[in-house]
């Protein structure tokens, strides 16, 4: 029950002020499904219920966006990310969740003063040798000031609001049991996976609050894009920066959103800008698996010379090696047209749901795509075109894992932000140079070889470990605790899966074995020989070398494509 497991009797106060919230914007039906009225009224408080219908006539995404704004900081963030799952939610309530803003006056210097002193170690005005009193702007977690260095550097000082973490934890915990009530008691809800969602956002939001960590991000994508002098990412005073404010060089330029200031008389291409923004990103996407996750125009700036900033990581997206390269054959696929491509890997993204029909799905993505082919680059929007493919996703309810949605949201952004500052802009036609040129670079010989070695190491882990799990799977038989599920609509698929699985492993115990026996017979004297060598040990290494590369070939192959008879 969610009321008896609230620790706190503040956590109780919480709760009746965000269902009176809820209920006040029209939501009092579910808050009677959800049985939450009933149990806190039961616990002595009372819910105003007369003013239930003032929003009726309002649309529901409108109604759960200002709901959002007048919880607060939580909610408004976490609207913001659900803003970024066109996966899960429908065009009208991105719209609607993208105008999420919160109303949040700036603390007082003089409530920030005890917590500045403490991080700064000692008064601002000390520190610095200006610091002004008037922030320059103020955000739900923390609030900027501009203030100089001793040395005359212009800076500025983000500062976390005091008091901020308690409250969002204690919205997170609170956020957290709704999710597990919702998923219980709602089961519309459970394809949107509630639970997975608060969860991920807790992780992206205490990462936020972490100032430290914003400057971490910021230094190692500054890293990445010193090959590009015209992108600027600004320096880190790292001697005043700490969990609870950054010190970092203030970015002077044209703020993004103030695009009539970038004229040629000023001196700016916007053509030339929209192509070197769009070049950094898909940089930071493609080739180094850590990007911007929020790249709108309040975090970009435009500098003399053509020269872009960008400002503001506390939220980047990750991505792995194997990530990166699902993406690669995925804009590859879209760019080029080969529906299969696309295919293959939107279903490796979505996984095995219960429910979902492959060969429909794939039908369907492939006959997206394919209605692009022969279209010239210059009229593919990219942007779009993975808007469409994620919503074919969303109507057969499958959702995105995270760290891609937020890819997505990215690339979206991104098109949009250089088709404002040049109509002829196209996100395709910048991609594909990039996107040849980083599989060129992961399949030339020594990338392939590199990673050759390392399958080979692990196929040798597994071949030491065998008899041992062998060991505990007979043990484990023997006592009764083997478990084996089968779901007999994809029995056929399963079998093949383990016919290959198996096939591999006997393979991969059969290179050991030549490993091991030709190490032995390169350590005994005498015999016929082969380049100095002992010849049979020679010949076994060989053979290990061959069979070796065929079974990362196999690898390789069905990590890219399914097997044709799969369904």
């Amino acid at each position: 029950m969610l009321i008896e497991t609230l620790g706190t009797a503040r956590d109780l106060g919480r709760l009746q002020e965000i269902l009176g919230v809820l209920i006040r914007h029209g939501f009092g039906d579910t808050v009677r499904r959800l049985g939450l009225a009933d149990r806190l009224e039961r616990a002595g408080h009372m819910l105003k219920w007369e003013h239930a219908a003032d929003l009726a006539r309002v649309e529901p995404p409108a109604q759960v966006r200002l709901a959002l704004e007048e919880l607060g900081p939580t909610f408004v963030k976490f609207g913001q990310i659900l803003a970024g799952r066109a996966d899960l939610f429908g065009p009208e309530w991105i719209a609607e969740l993208e105008k999420l803003h919160s109303q949040v006056p700036a603390v007082p210097l003089d409530s920030l003063r005890p917590q500045l002193r403490d991080d700064l170690g000692g008064e601002p005005e000390a520190v610095f040798a200006r610091f002004d009193t008037e922030p320059l702007a103020a955000a739900s977690i923390a609030q900027v000031h501009r203030a100089q260095l001793h040395d005359g550097s212009e800076v500025v000082v983000k500062i976390r609001r005091p008091g901020i973490t308690d409250v969002i934890e204690a919205d997170l915990r609170l956020l957290g049991r709704l999710a597990a009530l919702a998923e219980t008691e709602l089961p519309a809800l459970k394809p949107y996976h509630p639970q997975q969602l608060v969860r991920e956002f807790a992780r992206s939001l205490r990462r936020e609050l972490n100032l430290a960590a914003e400057c971490r991000h910021a230094e190692r994508i500054a890293q990445n894009m010193a090959a590009l002098p015209h992108i600027v990412i600004p320096r880190v005073h790292w001697q005043h920066t700490g969990e609870r404010v950054n010190v970092q060089d203030c970015v002077q330029g044209v703020p993004g959103g103030q695009l009539d200031r970038l004229t040629h008389e000023a001196g700016f291409d916007r053509a030339v800008l929209a192509r070197r923004g769009a070049r950094a990103v898909l940089q930071m996407i493609v080739r180094d698996g850590i990007f911007h996750a929020d790249p709108h125009p309040g975090n970009v700036f435009y500098l003399p010379g053509n020269g872009i900033a960008f400002i503001d990581f506390g939220m980047v997206g990750r991505l792995s090696q194997r990530r990166r390269s699902e993406l690669l054959h995925l804009l590859l696929g879209l760019v080029e047209g080969q529906p299969h491509t696309v295919a293959e890997v939107l279903l490796d993204w979505a996984g095995d749901e219960h429910g979902v029909q492959p060969g429909q799905l794939e039908t369907e993505i492939e006959a997206f795509v394919d209605q692009y082919h022969g279209v010239p680059l210059a009229q593919l929007n990219l942007g779009q075109m993975l808007a469409d493919v994620t919503a074919i996703l969303r109507e057969h309810r499958l959702g995105l894992p995270p760290d891609l949605a937020l890819l997505i949201k990215a690339f979206i952004s991104l098109e949009g932000m250089g088709r404002n500052l040049d109509p002829e802009f196209h996100m395709a036609a910048e991609a594909l140079p990039l996107l040849r040129e980083v599989a060129q670079q992961r399949y030339a010989p020594r990338a392939v070889a590199r990673r050759s070695w390392q399958t080979l190491r692990q196929l040798l882990s597994t071949a030491e470990r065998l008899p041992e799990d062998l060991g505990r799977l007979m043990r484990n038989a023997r006592r009764g605790r083997l478990q084996v599920g089968i779901e007999v609509a994809h029995l056929k698929r399963v079998g093949d899966q383990i016919d290959r699985a198996a096939n591999r492993l006997a393979m991969a115990l059969v290179i050991a074995a030549l490993i091991v026996g030709s190490s032995i017979v390169m350590t005994v004297r005498g015999g016929p020989t082969l380049f100095g060598l002992p010849a049979f040990g020679f010949l076994g290494f060989f053979g290990a070398v061959v069979c070796g590369l065929w079974l990362v070939r196999a690898i390789w192959r069905s990590s890219h494509r399914r097997d044709d008879d799969s369904a």
